[in-house]
């Protein structure tokens, strides 16, 4: 989701805005937990992609000045939409196999990875408290991994392999957001993102992968489809207006409530609940994330002074 600078106009709308977005965010891998008994990860994935495109021409269109678009622009928004499709194929096949809950608790390892690439690619100065966070964050993963790594196998790491992607994703979005409209930026990713998952589909004979062929899917799966693309699209658009209202920095813990929601969806829908191990994984990982949002927030409100005579201090 990209994260266009917040005016700052309403911070109770924009905690209430995201609050709703990380409610109905674990619906999306509901719907997509459902469809996959019937229909394979790239073509769910390709399903979110043109719903969630579709649903941005309207607004696109309402609103005012010309799309961005350019060759440059393109170019980056090509690999911005391969490496989110990545993502996506690669949580979408753990749907598969692991429980949702516990697919996104591991998946919550993404603001640490961010954390440590913003360090080595951004130069952003990250300080041995933040590292220390970091690690324990993985520990808890790890926690969660474990359990599931012995039940399912490798598949329990794709949900890492997610994260990674995302937080790439990220760094890629901070850079382009400063220059380009937000809503231009979600139409041409999701636009690239469903490209780089119709070709395996298109050409899955060529290629030799019967497996990516494309399956007509049944009213109940279509309906499942379309509820990940629906889903999607509201959770995206909550996040775009909650970001506008307040500061990323404050809606930044929010987005641990998706792990709640999530396991109470999968509850209600597949009667799954986390073991006590899991549990404490979770709690792990929470904390590590809003401690580094916390180091974060403390470290970005000190003045400039402060902060050039303390360059270790985060």
């Amino acid at each position: 989701m990209t994260t266009p600078k917040s005016g700052g106009t309403s911070v109770p709308t924009g905690m209430l805005l995201m609050f709703l977005a990380v409610m109905i965010s674990p619906i999306i891998d509901i719907f997509a937990k459902l469809a996959i008994t019937t229909i394979h990860t790239v073509e769910i994935s390709a399903a979110r992609f043109i719903v969630q495109t579709l649903a941005m021409l309207p607004i696109l269109f309402m609103r005012p000045g010309p799309l961005s678009f350019s060759w440059s622009g393109t170019g980056f928004h090509i690999v911005r939409g391969g490496i989110l499709a990545l993502s996506m194929v690669s949580f979408v096949a753990t749907l598969e196999f692991m429980e949702v809950a516990d697919a996104i608790a591991i998946f919550f390892v993404e603001p640490i990875i961010l954390t440590i690439m913003s360090s080595i690619l951004l130069k952003e100065t990250i300080g041995w408290r933040r590292y220390t966070a970091c690690a324990v964050g993985f520990f808890g993963a790890i926690l969660v991994i474990q359990p599931s790594f012995t039940e399912v196998g490798y598949v329990a790491l794709f949900p890492v392999v997610s994260a990674f992607c995302i937080a790439i994703f990220a760094i890629l979005t901070r850079v382009r957001s400063r220059t380009e409209d937000p809503w231009s930026m979600q139409f041409q990713t999701g636009m690239w993102g469903f490209a780089f998952c119709a070709l395996p589909i298109l050409f899955s004979d060529a290629l030799g992968m019967s497996g990516l062929s494309f399956v007509a899917p049944d009213l109940t799966t279509a309906l499942y489809l379309l509820g990940v693309g629906i889903s999607a699209s509201l959770s995206g658009i909550l996040s775009v207006y909650a970001y506008r209202a307040a500061p990323a920095s404050t809606l930044a813990p929010l987005q641990y409530l998706e792990i709640v929601s999530a396991t109470i969806f999968g509850w209600l829908v597949f009667n799954h609940f986390p073991d006590p191990l899991k549990w404490l994984g979770i709690a792990i990982i929470v904390a590590s994330g809003l401690y580094i949002i916390w180091r974060e927030r403390r470290f970005a409100s000190k003045p400039v002074s402060d902060v050039e005579n303390q360059p270790l201090a985060p």
